[in-house]
């Protein structure tokens, strides 16, 4: 998992957290640690919490990639609206995450899952040619990429197995209003998947022979989003690490996987859900999963 570490400061509509571990590689490390060993590469800053150091090795995570660096951790601080599919940026500081330029360990290398979570395509493509010989290759990307580094996120594209990406940037990626035509779009840039993010209405796979659509999980509350597509990322790449599935049907059950750690990180602040939960947690809430869909 490449991406970044993060202090976070999050309002909702219902309730404040300050200083809480965020970052897109912290989440996704997290989920994926309930199903397979997972490596976080990463830059936190010499101010970075030892306790929060000791919670992501108490999760057998290894952290030999997260490097630590003169200066402050990459801190950012967002308010969701009533509809917490809306969020506003109050303030980002990318610190020592400005210069983070992973340069991997022989170990790392030969690492055969691997994601590339939401940094400038350029770095993705940097890191992802320093991997030998990898069997998953799944990546997020952002408007702000799509924006401003179409060029090397296409030419990305092509290396990629799964690209998980939510509507609204499916849709600014392929220049298409309706979700199915933008998926089609975006696979004719070459990625083997597209997965599209819908929030509180699911998921989309799209594939050049199928279709599979998996809904939400059923909360009466959610006290916050931040971190759900990260941790969704994680359950999924999680599962396909731990089975070696590469099958259309292992990887739609790798989906629901990553549905259930989505539905369970949004049930508390920064992540602090994941603190508590367990595989028995996590596998019976996959069979309400199950039961919720089967007809």
């Amino acid at each position: 998992m490449v991406g970044s570490v993060a202090i976070d400061t999050i309002e909702t509509p219902v309730g404040r957290a300050e200083g809480v571990l965020g970052g897109s590689a912290t989440h996704f490390a997290v989920a994926a640690s309930f199903f397979a060993p997972v490596s976080l590469v990463a830059v936190v800053g010499d101010d970075f919490p030892e306790a929060e150091r000791d919670y992501l090795a108490s999760r057998g995570i290894d952290l030999s990639g997260l490097e630590v660096r003169p200066g402050r951790t990459f801190r950012w601080s967002g308010r969701y609206h009533e509809d917490m599919n809306v969020r506003d940026t109050l303030a980002l500081e990318l610190n020592v995450f400005a210069d983070f330029r992973p340069q991997l360990s022989q170990a790392l290398r030969k690492s055969p899952f691997v994601f590339l979570a939401n940094i400038n395509p350029e770095l993705q493509e940097s890191v992802l040619e320093q991997f030998a010989d990898p069997t998953v290759v799944a990546c997020d990307t952002m408007n702000h990429w799509i924006a401003s580094a179409r060029e090397p996120l296409e030419a990305l594209l092509p290396r990629v197995d799964l690209l998980v990406v939510n509507d609204e940037e499916a849709r600014l990626l392929a220049g298409e209003q309706v979700i199915a035509r933008a998926a089609r779009r975006i696979l004719e840039l070459g990625p083997r998947s597209v997965l599209v993010k819908r929030g509180e209405y699911g998921a989309i796979l799209f594939s050049p022979e199928s279709v599979f659509a998996v809904p939400a999980y059923p909360l009466e509350e959610v006290f916050d989003p931040t971190g759900a597509g990260d941790a969704f990322a994680g359950g999924l790449m999680g599962y396909l690490a731990a089975t070696g599935e590469r099958s259309e049907g292992g990887l739609r059950r790798a989906i629901v996987f990553g549905s259930v750690l989505a539905s369970f990180i949004v049930e508390d602040f920064g992540g602090q859900r994941l603190r508590t939960l367990t595989r028995d947690d996590i596998d019976r809430r996959y069979r309400q999963f199950v039961a919720l869909t089967e007809f």
